[in-house]
């Protein structure tokens, strides 16, 4: 392999149904300079259907990672987790829970959902970046190679 690889940027599947907590992630990202891609999906249907590609997202890019909030609407972030996890072309994509109670940790490791890691909302800026960093330096050492 040729350890001169040009590298992409981390394409990231924020799936998030409050806009000013997406808001406040687009943000973290660019003060962080975490060089990457989001993609916003609002409610667990919708990251299903574009990590399926399905519909409207047939093009859609294969994630690096998936920010997931738990509490949404029409399919929770548990629900979502579940497909995940059980898929063998998904359940490589890391994970990490965005939430508002630590009680939902327990309760997904009680259900056997494992994910890299949780932040609790509001999360703090130099947490958020230091986890996302992190999951950008596990992925470069698979390295990121252009499509």
């Amino acid at each position: 392999m040729n350890s001169e690889a040009v590298g992409r940027p981390m394409e990231v599947l924020l799936v998030e149904d409050d806009l000013e907590d997406a808001g406040l992630t687009f943000e973290a990202l660019k003060q962080g300079e975490v060089p990457c891609r989001i993609s916003l999906v609002r409610d667990g249907e919708e990251a299903l259907e574009f990590l399926q590609r399905v519909g409207r997202y047939a093009r859609a890019p294969r994630p690096d990672v998936i920010l997931l909030d738990i509490q949404m609407p029409k399919l929770d972030g548990r629900g979502v987790l579940a497909v995940v996890k059980k898929d063998d072309g998904l359940k490589s994509i890391p994970v990490v829970v965005m939430t508002v109670s630590a009680a939902h940790k327990q309760i997904l490791e009680e259900e056997n959902l494992r994910v890299e890691d949780y932040l609790i909302k509001p999360f703090d800026l130099q947490q958020f970046l230091s986890v996302v960093k992190s999951l950008r330096r596990y992925l470069l050492d698979d390295v990121i190679l252009p499509q």
